[in-house]
């Protein structure tokens, strides 16, 4: 009951701090409406890296963050585009949806993000003229082809759709692989894959106080050495996701082995 306490304790400070970070970091956004992708894109990232500070995570990265492309990862939490951000100045592709959320989805908005629309008439053709002028800018485009979050257990079968378009561009494709874990203390209860991950029908308010709560959040980052050589077959789009699939799924047996070691 103690442990419960001090975590709530130390979610609702954290919780406080976020807060003016984004009333301070908002300010900035609504005052200099900063023009260009490359400006937007650099403001994220400094607004990602000081929450990553303020919440005490710590990131471990092992090779380098590319600096022009598309980037692929795995999909755990919402917390992988704070933990990208705060590495690299990037532009995300995400679901349209976020743009309606009540003030995330303005920030999101002005800080360059290409949305998708799921089925709607000509959203595949904006997607990609929007990727491509994040592509020509030549700031690295981040997105997940599993088009959703998991607990980590596996990893799902990778959508072509956005793979392709990207790859039809001429893009290179890096592909990175994101780990978490905690440290002790955090009550038995409490795992990487309920408390961290953020997936199924979990209600993400409970979920981003919980992680608030945690101590010892630790990201494990790690982008593969060069991109990702498709084979002469990968002009299918379904074998191109495949391809891409491995490249991931190595990356992570990289990281399994350097957690054992």
């Amino acid at each position: 009951m103690r442990l419960d306490l001090v975590n709530f304790f130390r979610a609702a400070g954290r919780s406080v701090h976020l807060a003016g970070l984004f009333l301070v970091a908002g300010t900035e956004l609504a005052w200099k409406r900063p023009k260009t992708r490359e400006a937007r894109a650099d403001w994220l990232h400094r607004f990602a890296a000081r929450a990553v500070r303020q919440l005490g995570i710590k990131i471990q990265v092992a090779g380098s963050f590319p600096e022009r492309g598309a980037v692929i990862s795995n999909h755990l939490s919402y917390l992988d585009i704070v933990v990208f951000a705060a590495l690299h100045p990037c532009v995300f592709v995400s679901k349209e949806e976020i743009e309606g959320w009540p003030v995330v989805g303005w920030m999101t908005t002005m800080c360059g993000t290409v949305y998708v629309a799921r089925g709607h008439g000509g959203s595949a053709v904006r997607a990609r003229q929007g990727m491509q002028s994040v592509l020509n800018a030549g700031l690295p485009l981040v997105f997940f082809p599993e088009g959703t979050t998991t607990d980590g257990s596996t990893l799902l079968k990778f959508h072509s759709g956005l793979l392709a378009q990207v790859m039809a561009g001429g893009a290179p494709v890096t592909a990175a692989h994101v780990g978490y874990s905690i440290g002790a203390g955090n009550g038995a209860d409490v795992s990487v894959a309920n408390d961290v991950c953020y997936w199924g029908d979990a209600k993400i308010v409970p979920h981003i106080f919980g992680l608030l709560g945690l101590r010892g959040v630790r990201v494990d980052v790690r982008f593969a050495e060069r991109p990702i050589a498709f084979s002469s077959a990968a002009l299918n789009r379904k074998v191109a996701a495949a391809e891409a699939r491995a490249a991931v799924l190595a990356l992570a047996e990289e990281n399994r082995c350097a957690e054992i070691r």
